[in-house]
């Protein structure tokens, strides 16, 4: 029996589904299976904010429909992390999917790792994983890595706002990280370890947060297709500006929204500048930039 499409015009299809991200599938894989839960129609706008590893797991926010137009507000967010670390080798993804490439009997105690964590807090210098979706001139690193093909990734600066081991054995480690956005757990892993004169790699990863999406938020793949195609799949659909609630929220009446949404500017004096989030009554109506005086469009919103 054929599904009945979904209806895309419904304003409650359109906003976030926080995936709990199972192991072994890709993100753009999540992304697929929820659009053929819902039926969507092949050129129906659907994303995900923030890449995980196939070996990862946790948070992975999807944005359906019109919240494709602000995944990049959510991807600057602040991101949280569980990861465990395997002391004494070093593979060449970084993580335990690849291959070994060297190996050491120098193994950090637990003091060792406590007193060089402060080294990796704050702005730092990071080279990104040869198998990463980074681009070289238009082929994505990791396609180039498995061919074996040379070469080389710029550092990057990165933000890493806090590191703590929170649990220790002979050869691993276990740490919750909160870092912004372009950071790669795989290369801190990587320089850890090398700091601490060994090796190592992430054996595990869990994303536990992306700025306002959390666990308690999360549904996994499984539940969402127990769901089916009843109402109640719906209700766990978040509303587009859920995502938005850090950036200032301003009023317009109808009016003025209407000439908002035709791409024109609106004198309406607002104490601050910058980006904001226009509304009209609780209907999201566009993403704009303001000087304070008067109000212009970057993004609107259909529904």
């Amino acid at each position: 029996m054929n599904k009945i499409p979904v209806n895309t015009h419904n304003p409650a299809l359109h906003g976030w589904i926080v995936i709990d991200k199972p192991s072994g599938l890709t993100s753009a894989a999540v992304v697929a299976r929820v659009k053929k839960h819902f039926n969507l129609p092949r050129k129906f706008k659907v994303g995900h904010a923030g890449t995980l590893d196939p070996l990862a797991t946790g948070i992975l926010p999807i944005a359906i429909g019109e919240a494709t137009k602000v995944v990049r507000f959510v991807t600057d967010e602040t991101k949280g992390y569980d990861v465990v670390v395997k002391w004494g080798e070093s593979k060449d993804s970084d993580d335990s999917s690849g291959k070994s490439i060297g190996e050491t009997s120098i193994l950090p105690t637990q003091n060792e790792i406590i007193s060089i964590l402060p080294k990796f807090t704050g702005h730092i210098k990071q080279v990104p994983p040869n198998f990463s979706a980074i681009k070289i001139k238009g082929k994505r690193a990791y396609n180039l890595a498995r061919k074996n093909i040379n070469f080389t990734l710029e550092p990057r600066t990165v933000r890493l706002d806090k590191i703590s081991l929170e649990d220790f054995g002979v050869d691993w480690a276990r740490f919750s990280i909160i870092c912004g956005k372009g950071m790669y757990v795989r290369s801190l892993v990587r320089d850890l370890a090398a700091s601490l004169g060994s090796m190592g790699h992430v054996t595990a990863l869990r994303r536990t947060k992306v700025g306002c999406f959390v666990e308690k938020l999360a549904i996994s793949l499984d539940n969402l297709e127990t769901l089916g195609h009843s109402a109640a799949r719906l209700d766990i659909v978040l509303p587009v500006d859920f995502a938005l609630a850090d950036i200032p929220a301003l009023e317009l009446t109808k009016a003025q929204a209407t000439r908002l949404r035709n791409g024109q500017e609106v004198v309406r004096p607002f104490s601050g500048a910058g980006t904001v989030r226009v509304k009209c009554g609780l209907q999201l109506v566009a993403m704009a930039e303001t000087n304070g005086k008067s109000i212009r469009p970057t993004r609107v919103f259909n529904n």
